[in-house]
């Protein structure tokens, strides 16, 4: 038996690859900022982190546009072992949207 606040969620139509980059995107946002440490580029990853998320809200998804933010969260934080699962996960994510045509 299930209580009132136990109802399942109505579909809500989005598409499930946006779901998920939100989700992998806001899971990796939470573990950089649980690391204290200061490195070179944290700045750049936070900020494309930020666009990322902000893509998955207005609609706005790209591919160019994507795989360049992902590039660049990668050349920030791939040096930081404690992101890389959730950094595969982005990768992962943006994959599902295809590659660019003519590359």
């Amino acid at each position: 038996m299930r209580s009132v606040d136990q109802r399942p969620l109505a579909d809500s139509g989005e598409d499930p690859r946006v779901t998920g980059l939100r989700t992998a995107v806001s899971r990796l946002r939470r573990e950089l900022a649980a690391i204290p440490a200061e490195f070179p580029d944290r700045a750049t990853a936070e900020d494309e982190l930020a666009a990322l998320a902000a893509m998955t809200t207005t609609g706005t998804l790209e591919t160019p546009r994507l795989r360049a933010s992902l590039l660049r969260v990668t050349a920030a934080l791939g040096s930081v072992s404690a992101l890389a699962p959730g950094l595969r996960d982005v990768r992962g994510a943006v994959d599902l949207f295809g590659v660019p045509p003519g590359v």
